[in-house]
């Protein structure tokens, strides 16, 4: 291909501040400001009576499936809605009455949007027809959807391997989409298949696999009031998943008890307004919190360590604190981890996790005396160097209670998106699954690559050394959301060609091959000519979801279609694999699914309704998959950080007012935060010693490998968060994490845990 004139692109857009006030941050979550929030939010995007004709049909039976997060919804929904604030936002998002046309891309050039925050980017509306970027163009052009499949037809043909191929899919695919997706791609001949889980839960994935034989948490909602102590670790549920916090409150309602453990004091889980009770509208709420742990960013392991330990000596002491008969019937490796434990030193521990010893008793007396123990957690333990390990020692935990595969007990991984451990469940991954393999060959004809494909972070890095010429996303915002984002955009405008299955314009979009498509789709709201999709939650469960709003344009297409039209142009009219009824007939989608893969039986007829379970032999407690049939301990390393004086430990956050890296609004009101988003929270105690003030404007600068990567201008805010600790959102901090620093075993961007320094402007 012809080189083109490079575009004058910006990767992160132009750097503006705007009106930043700062309030105490709430002591609670929801209530009327959350009902007040969501109402001006539908409003002003998609008109309130269309928002709340359509927020009735959503997260129920015979609705759709929020298109946020994968919090799973009970058995009998709530007829007032079962939705919480920032459901509400991400309808709107999707319904906005914006529209991105031919007219859109005429006055504005892909130089000048790239220019503007991901928030202007994201308010521009819904894309309305196919778009091309040529070469020798900075304006996207209205293109046909026939010539749109013969271009990316044309050039996956030139290319010397199907492995320079990138096919990339985001959480909010369905699995009919994702199965068919994952079906092209190995017929393709490539297992390139990164996905948004290797960004966010791949280290959950590894941890829960090597310890308890799959990679999925083992409880379901109906569990949490059954639960004597959930403890929830490196999660904000206030914001990322509010409906959990009604299961919380479930929890506290028959005498459980909440700990928390976070460097942050988060609103939602201090108390909780249900704004679908009267005592949530007029009353003080449901205090969730009992204990409050307030962990050193990354020290979750020594922490967990020194309850452990603590534990340990009073079930050496005679006290009967461990479930003795179930770690010598179902586990292995018990033994190592207490010399582990006496290994360590207390003091030691205690210095490196920074949370009050007399806290510290009160958590171990609650774990000494209850053996229904559930641990939920997110990306506060995933993205971080030793990010397996973190799960490996809350797994630890519950072995050790015996607190797996009974009520009310087990490992709760809280998924981000609304599919993305669906889109995992139906095939999308980079490794070689033999047994799938076998099984595609049986039911196509056609036998798969056994050659492991890229993840996410490998294949940033062959686009960026020109390894990787073509990629394609299946939804998602791909630069916004990776790490190195500088790196990552000069990867992206290396390729020859760019294709986007999107419903909204984004930075991706603009960060273009030298050809780049945009394939416009329909959201999780919008009816589907009378065909419904299915998605499963974050615990397991499959069910149906089915639009209710018209398309936002004519000109719009499934993803099932766009993927069989795809796949008809490269491999022809006469392909072995009938493409075109598998892309309109999802029923047929459903059958090959059932015949490929285990759990999926009468799939259709299962998933109406309430839905369906898939197997999960941890809630059996069965561990017969895992060496000697036993659940496994694990002997895990202590963090060291090794910091300068001038050196603190970043975690990247969301605000309230975003989902992923959809900017919902300018503020974060649970923190206290308004108006503005480059902002720092940083510890009084260390402000002064630095000779820092509040709203100070600095830089944050990370060194690794000798390379410097900088965040310019934010605004320093004086917070309660620990010493030496830092916390800002992404994906303006993205830049910061290195492409090549990531977790042991999984390749997570360790975006939680970035050290870096801060230079005064």
């Amino acid at each position: 291909m012809p080189k083109a004139p490079k575009r004058n692109i910006s990767a992160t857009g132009t750097i503006e501040f705007s009106n930043l006030k700062v309030t105490e941050p709430s002591d609670y979550a929801a209530g009327i400001p959350g009902i007040k929030a969501a109402l001006e939010h539908v409003s002003k995007e998609a008109g309130l009576f269309r928002s709340l004709k359509t927020l009735s049909h959503m997260n129920q039976k015979e609705g759709f499936d929020c298109p946020g997060c994968a919090w799973p919804d009970p058995e009998k929904p709530s007829k007032l809605g079962e939705y919480c604030e920032n459901g509400a936002k991400a309808i709107a998002e999707e319904a906005t009455l914006e529209r991105v046309d031919r007219n859109f891309f005429e006055k504005h050039s892909v130089e000048e949007i790239s220019t503007w925050t991901d928030y202007r980017i994201g308010k521009s509306g819904r894309i309305t027809e196919p778009f091309i970027l040529r070469p020798d163009s900075i304006h996207y052009e209205p293109i046909s959807w026939a010539e749109s499949f013969k271009i990316i037809a044309k050039n996956l043909h030139t290319l010397h391997s199907p492995d320079e191929a990138i096919f990339y899919t985001s959480g909010r695919s369905s699995n009919e989409a994702a199965f068919l997706y994952g079906l092209f791609v190995r017929a393709f001949g490539t297992n390139n298949m990164p996905d948004c889980s290797n960004m966010c839960h791949e280290s959950s994935g590894v941890a829960l696999s090597e310890t308890l034989g799959i990679g999925k948490g083992s409880v379901v909602l109906e569990d949490f009031p059954e639960a004597e102590v959930v403890i929830v670790i490196g999660q904000n549920p206030g914001t990322n998943h509010p409906r959990m916090l009604t299961a919380l409150q479930k929890c506290k309602e028959n005498g459980g008890k909440i700990i928390t453990i976070n460097p942050l004091s988060e609103s939602g889980l201090n108390r909780f307004k249900n704004p679908q009770q009267l005592s949530g509208i007029l009353g003080g709420g449901t205090q969730l919190t009992d204990i409050f742990l307030q962990v050193k960013i990354n020290q979750d392991v020594s922490l967990l360590k020194l309850i452990m330990k603590r534990l340990a000596k009073r079930h050496k002491e005679g006290e009967r604190i461990f479930d003795d008969a179930f770690i010598s019937e179902k586990t292995s490796g018990y033994q190592e981890l207490l010399d582990d434990l006496e290994s360590h030193d207390e003091d030691q521990l205690l210095q490196l996790c920074g949370v009050d010893s007399a806290q510290i008793d009160l958590a171990v007396e609650l774990l000494a005396k209850n053996t229904k123990i559930i641990i939920c957690w997110a990306m506060g333990l995933t993205q971080h160097k030793n990010g397996v390990e973190n799960i490996k020692e809350c797994v630890n935990l519950l072995l050790l209670k015996g607190s797996i595969g009974k009520k009310g007990a087990g490992t709760c991984p809280v998924r981000g998106h609304s599919n993305v451990q669906g889109d995992r469940s139906v095939g999308i991954m980079h490794h070689v699954s033999e047994s799938l393999n076998k099984s595609i060959q049986n039911v196509f004809g056609f036998q798969p690559p056994n050659k492991e494909g890229l993840d996410t972070v490998n294949a940033i890095q062959a686009m960026h050394k020109g390894k990787a010429k073509v990629f394609i996303a299946l939804g998602g915002n791909f630069v916004s959301a990776a790490s190195d984002t500088i790196y990552t955009s000069d990867a992206l405008q290396a390729c020859d060609l760019t294709v986007s299955v999107s419903t909204k314009l984004n930075r991706t979009h603009l960060t273009a091959g030298k050809i780049a498509l945009i394939l416009p789709t329909l959201g999780r709201t919008e009816k589907d000519k009378k065909r419904f999709v299915t998605v499963e939650n974050s615990m397991g469960k499959v069910h149906q979801s089915e639009g209710r709003l018209e398309p936002a344009s004519d000109h719009l297409m499934s993803e099932p279609e766009i993927i069989a039209n795809i796949a008809r142009a490269y491999f022809g009219a006469d392909a072995q694999i009938d493409w075109m009824t598998l892309g309109t007939d999802y029923n047929l989608i459903r059958e090959k699914i059932s015949m490929v893969l285990n759990g999926y039986e009468e799939y259709s007829n299962r998933s109406k309704g309430s839905g369906f379970y898939l197997p999960n032999n941890t809630r059996e407690a069965d561990f017969s998959k895992l060496p000697d049939g036993k659940a496994q301990f694990s002997v895990c390393k202590l963090p060291q950080h090794n910091l300068e004086t001038d050196e603190f430990v970043l975690m990247t956050v969301r605000s309230h007012d975003q989902f992923n890296t959809t900017i919902y609004g300018m503020h974060d009101r649970y923190r206290g935060i308004y108006g503005e988003r480059r902002i720092v929270f940083m510890n009084p105690s260390d402000m002064k010693n630095q000779q820092l003030h509040a709203q100070q404007v600095v830089d944050l600068v990370s060194n690794y490998d000798g390379k410097e990567r900088r965040a310019e201008k934010f605004k320093l805010i004086p917070y309660d968060i620990p010493s030496g600790n830092l916390c800002a959102y992404f994906p303006e901090t993205n830049v910061l994490v290195p492409i090549d620093l990531y977790a042991d075993k999984s390749n997570t961007p360790v975006s939680k845990s970035i050290i870096v320094k801060i230079q005064s402007v």
